[in-house]
C-alpha cells in the first residue's frame, strides 16, 4: 500500500472506529482499548497520572517475536507503569497487527499509526504530544527502531516530532545479515526469503539521516544481542545519530519486566530520558 493510501486508511480507520469517551477518564486511571484503525488489534491503553496536565509519554510496543504478545501483559506494563506513572508521565501501552495477518514493516505501519492516535488522544486529556518516547521490547524494540530510524513511517500517517526511543534487546537490527548468514527457524518464517523485505524490515539499512537520540539495551546473557546492538549503533553515529549503548548482566525477559523495579538499571534509563529534557 503506497504511504497516502496507508495514511488515508489510517484517518478512515480512526473516524469509523472513534476512542473512549476521553472527557469522562479521570486521573490517575486508564482510558483502555483506544482504536487507532479498524482491526481489534489495532488498540492502545492510556495509564494516566494524577494531573497529567503537560505530562511526557512514554509510548510502549510489546515484543512476542512478531507473532505473539499484549499491551496487557504484566511484564510490558506493570513495574513501568507504577514506576513512571507515579512520577508524572502519562504511559501509553499499544497492540499492533501480528503475524501472520501482518509482517514486520506493516507492524511498524501499525505503530506509527498508534502513536500518531496517541499524541491525539494524550493531548486531549492533557498531556504534552511533543514529549514522547518511544519504547519497544524484543520485537517491539526492532519496531520502534524502524519507526524511530525512517521518518517515512511517521510521515505516512502525520506523527508529530518525538524526544527520543529506548530500546530493550533485540537482536534484529540488521536484518539482511541474519537472513544471509543461517538464520535460525524464528527469523525464516517472520522475514521470508525475499532480499527486498529483509532490507525494508531492517533498521540497519533504513537509516538515511541522524535520527532521534536511541538508548540501546542489551542482554549480556545472550550470544547475538550486544554484538547486533554494538554494530547498530555504529551505522546510527556514521550518519550523526546520538547514541547510548547500555549492556545489562539481565536475561531477555527480565529487561523488560523488571525495568522500573530494578534500581540501577532503571536509574539509567531514566539518566538517558533527563538528556532527552522529558522533565
Amino acid at each position: 500500500m503506497g504511504r497516502r493510501l496507508f495514511a488515508l486508511a489510517v484517518f478512515a480507520a480512526m473516524m469509523w472506529a472513534p476512542s473512549p469517551l476521553i472527557s469522562e477518564a479521570q486521573t490517575g486511571s486508564v482510558v483502555r482499548d483506544v482504536a487507532y484503525g479498524p482491526h481489534g488489534a489495532q488498540r492502545f491503553d492510556i495509564h494516566l497520572p494524577e494531573d497529567p496536565r503537560g505530562a511526557p509519554t512514554i509510548f510502549m510496543v510489546h515484543g512476542g517475536a512478531w507473532r505473539f504478545g499484549d499491551k496487557d501483559a504484566r511484564s510490558v506494563v506493570l513495574n513501568k507503569s507504577t514506576h513512571w506513572v507515579a512520577q508524572g508521565y502519562v504511559f501509553v501501552t499499544t497492540n499492533y497487527r501480528l503475524l501472520p495477518e501482518a509482517g514486520p514493516v506493516e507492524q511498524a505501519q501499525d505503530v506509527a499509526a498508534a502513536l500518531a492516535a496517541a499524541q491525539m488522544e494524550v493531548a486531549a486529556l492533557g498531556g504534552d504530544p511533543d514529549r514522547f518516547v518511544l519504547m519497544g521490547h524484543s520485537a517491539g524494540a526492532h519496531l520502534v527502531a524502524l519507526v524511530n530510524v525512517d521518518p517515512a513511517f511517521a510521515e505516512a500517517v502525520g506523527v508529530r516530532p518525538w524526544l527520543g526511543a529506548v530500546s530493550l534487546d533485540t537482536a534484529a537490527y540488521d536484518v539482511v545479515k541474519i537472513m544471509e548468514t543461517a538464520p535460525r527457524r524464528i527469523y525464516r518464517r517472520v522475514f521470508g526469503r525475499d532480499p527486498e523485505y529483509w532490507r525494508a524490515a531492517s533498521p540497519a539499512h533504513r537509516v538515511k539521516q541522524a535520527p532521534p537520540p536511541m538508548l540501546l539495551v542489551c542482554s549480556t546473557q545472550r550470544n547475538d544481542s550486544c554484538p547486533q546492538t554494538q554494530s547498530f549503533a555504529t551505522v546510527l553515529r556514521t550518519e550523526g545519530g546520538r547514541v547510548l549503548l547500555l549492556p545489562v548482566d539481565l536475561g531477555h525477559r527480565q529487561i523488560n519486566s523488571r525495568l522500573g523495579k530494578a534500581p540501577g538499571y532503571t536509574a539509567e534509563v531514566e539518566g538517558f530520558l533527563e538528556t532527552l529534557g522529558v522533565n
